[in-house]
Parts: structure tokens; sequence; C-alpha cells
């Protein structure tokens, strides 16, 4: 009777062990504690200090190599979007998307946006071409400006509280327990899995990619580095695609939404957001993304948290369709968004 008691205690103790941990990992919120900076334009002038001190860095030298490719108009047809909207669920927003024919082009204090439609693969793709006069306009954002764990909020709420123009969701840091965090000058996170591609962008605007491997968080701050994310995988290097078909495996290879973040030139980017699991608009697997890029003249270009967390917000609306299972319209919320503002 007492084995019996004690086998009972235990698988008690177990099971209440395991929801713990479970509500630990996926529920439970934690704010982390850090040495952020205080003031976000001393940092920024920090940042290009390190930039001039080291002459250029290796991204601009390779952007100056490169040529660039100019500012060009992305042409496309425009259609009014589905507009639909359903209940929101817990963690979701119910989402009521904007026309890109209503959307008009944005130019003010050294900031010009260019927003178009694609049709890819049976695939809706939305492209911000975006031109700045300084890359301290390329900004960052936490959920509730808080770095921690299951902190969310939606793509839109993020944008609105941070007086953003154009935005898109991020890395999704909140997601993973490793990945290099650095956000506006600071490391949040300086742990990562060995041989990982990272996305820099430094101070002086130019992109490029890097690997874990290879450098330290810090020692990408100390070259300048003022945004890196850790999703993945790098989509265009130097021009090239950087993903094929035959490395792609599982859902890289199959049809999804997908959020990716390119640079032209020095300054000039591209935010770009691919609809996906509809009738309406299938998805584009790695690949296709990556060729699709290659085609706009894209010199460096990675991938980040795709599926239902691909969202573009743009002045005030939700662009695209953002959707998980294609049964209904709605923001997912994330941990931390890329924006301009």
């Amino acid at each position: 009777m007492k084995k019996r008691t004690t086998g009972v205690i235990c698988t008690l103790l177990s099971l209440a062990l395991t929801g713990y941990l479970l509500a630990d990992t996926f529920l439970l919120r934690s704010a982390y504690q850090t040495d952020a900076a205080a003031d976000a334009g001393e940092a920024f002038t920090a940042a290009q200090s390190n930039l001039d001190s080291s002459g250029a860095s290796d991204a601009s030298n390779a952007a100056e190599a490169a040529g660039g490719s100019g500012k060009k108009h992305l042409h496309a047809g425009k259609s009014r979007l589905s507009g639909k909207t359903e209940t929101a669920a817990e963690t979701e927003t119910a989402t009521e998307t904007a026309s890109v024919s209503d959307a008009a082009d944005y130019s003010s204090d050294g900031i010009s946006i260019t927003l178009e439609e694609y049709t890819v693969e049976n695939t809706q793709v939305y492209v911000a071409d975006v031109t700045l006069s300084s890359s301290a306009s390329l900004k960052t954002a936490f959920a509730e400006n808080t770095y921690g764990r299951n902190i969310t909020a939606t793509t839109s709420e993020m944008a609105e509280e941070n007086g953003a123009i154009l935005a898109i969701n991020g890395d999704y840091y909140g997601a993973q327990e490793t990945g290099y965090v650095i956000r506006n000058g600071v490391v949040y996170r300086d742990t990562a899995k060995t041989a990982t591609e990272i996305c820099c962008i430094y101070a002086d605007g130019t992109m490029q990619i890097k690997n874990t491997a290879d450098v330290t968080a810090q020692q990408l701050v100390d070259e300048g580095v003022w945004q890196a994310f850790s999703f993945g995988p790098a989509l265009i290097v130097d021009g090239e695609i950087a993903v094929t078909a035959d490395e792609e495996v599982g859902k890289a290879m199959a049809s999804n939404p997908r959020t990716a973040i390119g640079v032209m030139d020095e300054n000039h980017y591209v935010f770009v957001v691919a609809d996906g699991r509809t009738d309406e608009s299938e998805g584009l697997s790695l690949s296709e993304l990556a060729a699709f890029l290659q085609s706009l003249g894209v010199q460096t270009a990675y991938n980040l948290d795709g599926g239902g967390s691909s969202t573009l917000w743009y002045q005030g609306s939700v662009i695209n369709n953002p959707t998980t299972s294609g049964t209904s319209i709605k923001e997912r919320s994330v941990s931390d968004i890329v924006y301009i503002g």
C-alpha cells in the first residue's frame, strides 16, 4: 500500500513539475534585467564613431565593391485586399487590412517610402522600398518596450506605440533560448548556437551577414553594429542567392508566409512580406523568396520570422493578410518589430 501511495505521489509531483516547466517556457512572462543604453542618440553616435575610428566596416566595403544598385522604382499591379476579419484568439488580434492602392507614398524628414504589391508564384508579395538620409531612422522595438520571455504584442500595437511610419515583425527572439539579440546598439543576448547566420545592420546604414562561430555579440557592437537578428537564414549575399532549393528542408522548402529585410545600397532598404496559406495566396519557399529579392536588385537580404507572424504595417494599417492557418485573417502577437520612424 505504501509503495502504491509513494508511486502516486511521485507521479503527481512529476506531472506538476512538467506543467510548471511548460508554463514557464511558453506562458509565464519574464522580463530580463539588462544594462540598456539610457540615451539611444548617444549610443548611435558612439556606434558611428566605432565605424569611423576603424575606417569603414566590412559591410561598407562590401557595398562599395558591389557598386550598389541605385534606387529603383518598383512596379506592380495593385489590387484591393480582402479585408475580412474574425474574432481574435487569446494571442491574436482581428485584423482589418488596407489596400495598397490606398497607401500613398511617403516622403518627409529624410525618409522616402514606396509601397508596391507583386504576384509571385501564385503569392501576393508586398514590398516597401525605403531610402533614408540616416540609418538612425531604422529602429527596433520590443513588445511593451520590455526585453523578456513570453512578452508579446501585435506588430500594429508596437508600431503605433512607437510612432512608426512603417513596420514589419522581427525575429521573434522571445521564442528562442539562444541567438544574438542586439537592438539599437545594445547587446541583450550574447549566446548562440555555433555556426548560425546573423543579420547585422551597421550604424552607417550598411548590412552584412555574419556567423556566430566567427564573432561575439560584443565584438559586433564594437565594430559599429546597430541591429542584429538571429532568425535566418541569409537569402542574398553580395547580390547572389545564398539559399538553394537543394539546401532547403521541411518548412523552408514549403510554401509559407515570409518576412525579409534587404539592402540595395547604403541606407536603401526593402521590407518584404509575402502572404500564404490561403486560396488567394499560396506562399513562398525560401529559394523563391531569395530569387524574387535578387530580381529587385537586392545586394544583401535576410529571412525574419514568417508564418503567422508575417505582418506589414504602414501608416496606421496592416497592408497584408496575416494568417496562421488560412481560415482567418489575424495578427499574431510577437516579441519585436523592425520599423521606420
